[in-house]
């Protein structure tokens, strides 16, 4: 029986393979329309095919989906820099936007005093501190600015100009401790002078010395620049009252003033030359004829009348 197999091995193979395609084809109810050969190597070759075309939908499918995903992330980094350049965008309107409010603040301050030359500035550097005790400007000789301008901004004044440059100017302002300005209360008309004060320069806060003890001040008064002030225009804001205390001599006493200028964030002004103030034309009196105007000359007597009159004597 080995012999007879290891004989006809071959042939037991094959025919083991035609029964199984034969099986096959009958339990699958299909119709043999094929040659036997091409059934056996159909049944042979179809798992593989099946096995390389599921391999080259998978490759199909990842490459798409490889492809998506680049497509959206290239398209997401679009959009994000879309989105950056937008927000970029809208913080640029909003500093030209907050500029162009600072600039028309100035502009109605500098309605307000038609009859001085004035020039808008920035605050480019400030002294070391937590307020602005000095600071410097961008504007200086070149555009005119000198010692002893005026800076005030939209709430009121800030201070003076110390010296300047040819493209800038140092500036002081109203807390430091060098500061000096006649001052008066807006309500009572009490005088005083604001001046900086260092235990208060860090809180933001000037006093304002040299007041009557008998003055009317009170605190919320307003105060304002007054009228014996060779540097500053009468009537600038300074700020109001917070405290008022009496000096140990009893003659005079003296107020905390809170500045209207928050000047931890000031960034812009406006310099006014108090010197280039026009004055008004003095009118023209009319003139007065002095001449004494000639009598006038009596008409002549007739001469008949001087003959009759002869006559008649």
């Amino acid at each position: 029986m080995q012999q007879f197999f290891e004989k006809y091995k071959k042939q037991i193979l094959r025919g083991g393979v035609l029964l199984l395609v034969l099986i096959t084809v009958i339990a699958s109810g299909k119709q043999l329309n094929a040659t036997l050969l091409e059934s056996a190597i159909g049944v042979v070759v179809t798992p593989f095919q099946d096995l390389t075309t599921g391999i080259s939908s998978w490759i199909d499918e990842s490459i798409t989906s490889a492809r998506d995903k680049a497509e959206l992330k290239e398209e997401n980094e679009d959009l994000k820099n879309q989105i950056a350049d937008l927000l970029a965008e809208n913080r640029r309107l909003a500093m030209y936007e907050g500029e162009n409010a600072k600039l028309s603040a100035l502009l109605k301050i500098a309605q307000r005093y038609p009859d001085y030359e004035s020039t808008g500035a920035t605050v480019i550097a400030k002294d070391p501190g937590v307020w602005y005790d000095g600071f410097t400007i961008d504007k200086g000789t070149t555009k005119g600015i000198t010692a002893n301008m005026v800076l005030i901004a939209p709430e009121g004044l800030v201070g003076k100009v110390l010296e300047s440059g040819a493209t800038f100017s140092k500036a002081q302002s109203i807390l430091d401790s060098r500061s000096s300005v006649p001052a008066m209360s807006m309500r009572t008309g009490d005088l005083g002078v604001v001046k900086g004060d260092y235990t208060r320069s860090a809180d933001g806060l000037c006093i304002m010395e040299y007041i009557d003890a008998q003055a009317e001040i009170m605190v919320g008064d307003e105060i304002v620049t007054s009228h014996l002030s060779d540097i500053y225009p009468a009537g600038l804001a300074i700020g109001k009252v917070l405290e008022l205390e009496t000096d140990t001599s009893g003659l005079t006493k003296y107020a905390v003033i809170q500045p209207y200028v928050d000047l931890k964030h000031l960034d812009t002004i406006l310099v006014i030359d108090k010197n280039s103030a026009v004055e008004a034309p003095v009118p023209e009196e009319p003139s007065v004829n002095t001449e004494t105007p000639a009598e006038p000359e009596e008409p002549a007597e007739s001469t008949e009348e001087t003959q009759e009159t002869g006559v008649s004597e």
